[in-house]
């Protein structure tokens, strides 16, 4: 979702550094957009000067040209909601286009995939009316944007719209493209999200819910939303809701979605191309559940992303879950894998370490398809004095077992001493492909002004080491 009318307080927090100082100096490292000494990965800029408001970036590499990449993210620009930022030179450089929005809604929630033939598909919300008591106009709905030259040009396929009523309200769509060689349903596009029968709600009838439809034609149609969670959860928008709901396809064809709610996280499975789906089954407990609250920050999230290894090595078909919690007393971010579609699951596994305890929060994942690594990125507060923040990657090659952490920009910013109402978004994105991994991020760069920017690593494919 773009906003919600909940701000945390009584949280405590003092921020010991200023952020002129530090934005300089990330501005200046951005601009000529060089490897640091210490921590070579490029540093590239996404959003131009003077962007307004730019959050909830998603980002993809395109597996049968790895030099295309393209990042898509909300954003008010000239009457436009949300941007695709499109490379054809492996991130040297990205052009910024504008994304279609013929009915004038807002937009968001943005997800972005390329299929095997190098088709991008960009899903995401557009509504209007959801916080008017009587609007003009009220409608909702899922889209998807399809492109067959690299982000350039698109059209526009409805999942679902309701034309005249915000209600019941779809949130956060995200997408997964079967591409297994094996699969009967090589091609089928899913598209999961969470319902709500009315959103922000704390009526006990309101419900909220994960839908899911399927596109067998390329995204150019979809299927009826089905429900796929057997319980509902609340409508509040917090850790009694049903969210988080990424779906991943197994190398034999199955569709595996996870999710988080009043229970932790739960999982469930359709092996018929997501015709129909099992009984849902409890994953594991997430203490302080997935609504957290992060000291400075307007709001932030533990929801679980879920990948699947499809690299045909040692751990192909490996299912991971990546989440925030605080089991151990702060923030951390954790990774189970399971080898078996789901049936049994590994203990936790937290992917960084710290000296003392300090909060890491808004994590994404994505599994290297060629050399199957573990790539998990997070906005970091190890090591740092109050409310001063980085971002950081940690890379698995060795099944999700052990992880390695790459610092991306350490100290980046301290934007929420003073501009903790500012909306910074729910997520942050990654794609990794044959060693290079792409991250791109929401950072401050002036009073209650944000940017995106994307940092390239290039490994050595099955290793820590930069190319």
């Amino acid at each position: 979702m773009l906003s919600k009318d909940r701000v945390s307080t009584n949280r405590p927090w003092v921020g010991y550094l200023r952020a002129p100082r530090l934005l300089s100096l990330l501005t200046a490292l951005i601009a000529v957009s060089i490897p640091m000494r210490a921590h070579p990965q490029r540093l590239v800029p996404l959003s131009r000067a003077g962007a307004s408001g730019p959050n909830e970036v998603s980002v993809a590499i395109d597996p049968s040209d790895p030099r295309r990449i393209v990042a898509v993210s909300m954003q008010r620009l000239e009457g436009i909601d949300h941007i695709a930022y499109v490379s054809h030179d492996a991130g040297q450089h990205f052009e910024e286009l504008p994304g279609p929005n013929p009915s004038g809604r807002t937009q968001g929630d943005d997800a972005i995939r390329f299929d095997a033939e190098g088709r991008a598909f960009w899903s995401y919300i557009s509504f209007a009316g959801l916080r008017v008591e009587q609007p003009p106009v009220a409608a909702n709905g899922i889209f998807l944007n399809r492109s067959s030259n690299g982000g350039r040009d698109w059209e526009t396929t409805t999942v679902v719209d309701h034309i005249n009523t915000v209600m019941p309200f779809e949130d956060k769509p995200y997408l997964a493209i079967d591409m297994e060689e094996s699969s009967p349903h090589r091609g089928a596009i899913y598209i999961a999200w969470t319902r709500f029968s009315r959103y922000g709600s704390s009526d006990p009838r309101e419900t909220s819910d994960i839908y899911l439809s399927v596109s067998r034609d390329h995204g150019v149609s979809f299927s009826m939303p089905q429900r796929v969670s057997d319980e509902p959860g609340d409508a509040i928008d917090s850790d009694g809701t049903l969210e988080g709901a990424v779906p991943v396809i197994a190398p034999n064809g199955d569709v595996i979605l996870v999710w988080a709610g009043p229970q932790g996280l739960v999982v469930d499975r359709s092996d018929d191309g997501g015709s129909s789906f099992g009984k849902d089954r409890h994953l594991i407990e997430t203490p302080g559940g997935w609504d957290i609250d992060v000291p400075g920050i307007f709001r932030a999230n533990g929801m679980p992303v879920t990948a699947v290894d499809r690299s045909g090595g040692p751990w192909n078909g490996r299912l991971y879950v990546n989440w925030v919690d605080e089991r151990s007393g702060s923030l951390d971010v954790y990774v189970i894998h399971s080898s078996d579609l789901g049936a049994s699951w590994s203990a936790p596994i937290r992917v960084h370490a710290e000296s003392a305890p300090r909060d890491q929060f808004l994590s994404w994942m994505a599994v290297d398809g060629v050399d199957g690594s573990v790539n998990v990125v997070f906005y970091d507060r190890t090591d740092l004095n109050g409310t001063l923040t980085g971002v950081t990657l940690a890379r698995s090659v060795d099944g999700g077992q052990t992880f390695v952490t790459h610092p991306i920009a350490p100290g980046l910013m301290d934007p929420f001493a003073t501009q903790d109402d500012v909306f910074f978004g729910d997520y942050i994105g990654v794609d990794a492909l044959d060693g290079r991994v792409v991250v791109a991020f929401t950072h401050f760069v002036g009073e209650r002004r944000l940017a995106l920017s994307a940092a390239i690593f290039d490994f050595v494919p099955k290793s820590q080491t930069l190319r």
